[in-house]
């Protein structure tokens, strides 16, 4: 099991819908972990709500506010939900890797557009010539490339995705 003396964070990165928010609270609760969204720093670092800066200032904007919080983050034994677009900033992953174990939620681009339903309306950051299948293509490669740890969400609950994380934890291949 993960140990308590542990102070490194589990990290969760993944597309808007993978169930890194759900599913960060339940790990924190099983680890006896503190939990951090990162999508409500970036609010409240900015005062607005994600889709609001996309509106008004763009997707760049967003992501630029992102790397900030993230690289200002410092928190110890956390269950850490970032943002879909964290993964843009190389230094802003190096920074979370530093003390942490990145967990990719991978589900497929099906589910995720079955989870977010009208996605122009949820702060995702991308291009505005950009269409969700090639977003998703372009994250799934910085996901796959940062993650330590890789757990498929596709046909199990939020009490699954959460034991698949912890069996990942502690199993010979971590």
């Amino acid at each position: 099991m993960v140990n308590p003396t542990d102070t490194r964070n589990l990290v969760l990165i993944g597309m808007p819908g993978s169930g890194k928010s759900t599913v960060g609270v339940l790990l924190a609760k099983r680890l006896g972990f503190g939990f951090v969204d990162t999508d409500l720093l970036i609010q409240e670092e900015a005062g607005r709500t994600l889709q609001a800066i996309v509106d008004q200032d763009g997707y760049i904007a967003l992501r630029r506010i992102e790397e900030q919080v993230l690289l200002k983050l410092d928190v110890r034994h956390k269950v850490i939900s970032t943002g879909g677009s964290a993964v843009y900033s190389e230094r802003a992953m190096e920074h979370l890797k530093s003390n942490g174990t990145v967990v990719f939620l991978d589900i497929p681009l099906e589910l995720v557009i079955e989870r977010i339903g009208d996605h122009s309306m949820r702060g995702i950051s991308r291009r505005p010539d950009q269409s969700l299948d090639a977003l998703f293509e372009e994250r799934f490669e910085l996901y796959s490339r940062y993650a330590d740890v890789t757990v498929k969400g596709e046909g199990l609950n939020q009490d699954q995705v959460c034991e698949a994380v912890v069996e990942s934890l502690i199993s010979p291949q971590y």
